[in-house]
């Protein structure tokens, strides 16, 4: 009795282990999304279009990109959907991730202010301007942004009025290279142009980091002052603040596993 009970246990195992045994996942294009769990960072572009344009897809959002790619490492989705850059710097910190070479949806990141706000609109459009004119805007992009990969080197923060007043930009810190935490302090791309944003409006720059879904609702509050935060000016964001002049324009792409299993 001892030695059939040993062989049945033996046997479930075994069955046990069949049924979990790994199923390869093959992502090759959009399409193949549908049906898959695909994660995104809540609030995003890449979000609402999971939810609008592709139908049949199963989204899990997650409150940054970093928590959405550990999830796709450890196999809890099947791929991610995220901006192009802060996707490349996920892959490139993130062994066994990589990013799908094909074409996917564009967008254009504006600074967004309170609406009708035409001073401060009216100010930061035209600090973008002056920054593209002169050649601050490519020695931005290619000092956070280089096409070498080498190591960022994160400008120093720029003198401002004496006794100026503060003005407070709102963000989330976990999209690098456009804003992410170095020690204790909010660095990127998009923190350097706002205190650009905030000396030629004669202030002083505060950051306000928080989640990228409560930026619009602490913008309408008045808890902080602007938004930069690689948004994209969308119609449906527009109903509730007012937005610059583009300032960059991106990709939203498709990682995956290396090995595209589960």
């Amino acid at each position: 009795m001892k030695k059939i009970f040993s062989t049945a246990v033996i046997l479930a195992s075994l069955f046990t282990f069949i049924g979990c045994a790994k199923k390869t996942v093959t992502i090759n294009s959009t399409e193949d999304l549908v049906g898959k769990k695909v994660g995104c960072q809540s609030g995003t572009t890449g979000e609402l279009y999971l939810t609008e344009e592709l139908k049949g897809v199963k989204v899990q959002s997650f409150k940054t990109g970093i928590d959405a790619s550990l999830s796709l490492k450890n196999g809890a989705i099947d791929a991610l959907v995220l901006d192009e850059l802060p996707a490349k710097e996920i892959v490139r910190r993130t062994p066994g991730l990589k990013i799908l070479d094909i074409p996917f949806a564009s967008e254009e990141y504006a600074i967004a202010v309170r609406k009708g706000d035409k001073e401060l609109l009216d100010s930061v459009n035209k600090t973008i301007a002056a920054l593209k004119a002169d050649g601050t805007y490519e020695k931005l992009v290619s000092t956070f942004m280089p096409v070498d990969g080498s190591d960022i080197i994160v400008p120093a923060d720029l003198t401002y009025p004496e006794n100026a007043e503060v003005i407070k930009m709102g963000t989330n810190a976990a999209f690098p290279p456009f804003e992410y935490v170095e020690g204790t302090k909010v660095v990127g791309f998009d923190a350097t142009f706002a205190q650009y944003i905030a000396r030629d409006y004669g202030k002083k720059l505060q950051i306000v980091d928080m989640s990228f879904d409560g930026l619009i609702a602490a913008l309408q509050a008045g808890s902080i002052d602007f938004i930069a935060a690689g948004m994209t000016a969308t119609d449906e964001r527009r109903e509730n603040v007012d937005f610059s002049e583009p300032y960059y324009s991106s990709n939203q792409v498709i990682i995956v596993r290396g090995d595209q299993k589960k």
